[in-house]
């Protein structure tokens, strides 16, 4: 593939990124390893680097809490959760989804 193809499927990736961690924390609380790791076994590969910021923002907007729970393998974790905005966002961003990827299938066949 050409490098402008690998720029546009990575810049496709970043788009729905916060869709997809909204996705996971919508089915119960998460650390930031686990968000990287069930993001990898669908295929969609983050990097700390990436992740942080992103959901420190989310946390900055209202849609994301966090709680520290200690661990037996190290340093206390820090697990996010969706807060009830966040879930309203989240579901609001799913129909927009949805509906996205309706209007590209009609394009695209």
């Amino acid at each position: 593939m050409s490098t402008n193809t690998e720029n546009t499927k990575a810049q496709m990736r970043k788009g729905v990124l916060e869709l997809c961690i909204l996705s996971i924390l919508s089915k119960g609380d998460a650390y930031p390893t686990e968000i990287i790791e069930k993001l990898k076994d669908t295929k969609l590969v983050i990097v700390e680097g990436t992740l942080y910021p992103l959901l420190t923002r989310l946390k900055n907007t209202g849609l994301l809490a966090y709680r520290w729970e200690e661990s037996n393998s190290g340093p206390p974790r820090k697990y996010y959760r969706l807060t009830e905005v966040g879930q309203q966002f989240y579901k609001d961003l799913q129909l927009s989804w949805f509906e996205l990827v309706d209007a590209v299938n009609k394009t695209i066949q």
